[in-house]
């Protein structure tokens, strides 16, 4: 990163599937007036193309060479991010239950996240960017100058997605989403290439009894707290 870039605030807001970090991340980018960066779309969308070309989610060298060079748009409309993936809009397949599964598996693969890596940090534009992932504050922003992990208990994040998964018409499984949570948990945090968990100087809140606008005055509190001792 140029000294440029590295000038440019950060939020890196970090936590598990289901905790809330999307929402709480995107509303607080669009308080302040900053750029909005979800890492975790990047890593969908190589599952969506990965899966769209037959690329099985073990095939390290294949997916890098798909993560290299992915052609991805990103924009925003009253409902939130849009995405386009070869210049088709594919927004409604990346929270799908096999894109998150597929998406977990290739995460963990080294060549995958180093292909991803400059991608990320080239979203830290003027005059901020407010980061929501799994290893924003800890590897691809250490610098940041808020970190916040966001996580609550497995059972609620199940009973968020399976509501979230319901509206959309989906046929959906709590017991299934619960199972899946949990084992996505195991690898994202046991995985030896940025493992889940908090930075050493994040702030860890518990969403699991809060709502996203409980989180967002806690998350504001601590930002203007740092603007202050600036």
């Amino acid at each position: 990163m140029s000294a440029q870039q590295t000038s440019v605030p950060v939020v890196a807001i970090d936590g598990p599937g289901g905790s809330g970090k999307g929402t709480v991340a995107m509303r607080l980018a669009q308080d302040l007036g900053w750029h909005f960066l979800d890492s975790g779309a990047l890593y969908r969308l190589v599952a969506v193309a990965a899966m769209d070309r037959g690329i099985a989610a073990d095939d390290e060298a294949a997916l890098g060479r798909l993560a290299e060079g992915l052609d991805v748009n990103f924009g925003v409309s009253g409902d939130g991010m849009l995405v386009l993936l070869d210049g088709n809009y594919i927004t409604g397949r990346l929270r799908s239950e096999p894109v998150s599964a597929f998406s977990s598996r290739a995460a963990a693969l080294p060549a995958v996240r180093a292909a991803l890596v400059r991608r990320q940090r080239a979203f830290r534009k003027p005059p901020g960017l407010v980061a929501d992932g799994r290893d924003m504050g800890s590897v691809i922003f250490p610098d940041a100058r808020l970190k916040v992990f966001l996580t609550a208990s497995p059972d609620a994040r199940a009973a968020r997605r399976y509501k979230q998964l319901k509206e959309k018409g989906e046929n959906v499984n709590l017991s299934r989403l619960l199972e899946e949570i949990r084992k996505r948990d195991e690898r994202d945090s046991s995985r030896a290439i940025s493992p889940l968990k908090p930075a050493p100087d994040a702030h860890i809140i518990d969403s699991t009894e809060m709502s996203i606008d409980d989180v967002l005055i806690i998350v504001h509190g601590l930002f203007q707290g740092l603007s202050a001792d600036d």
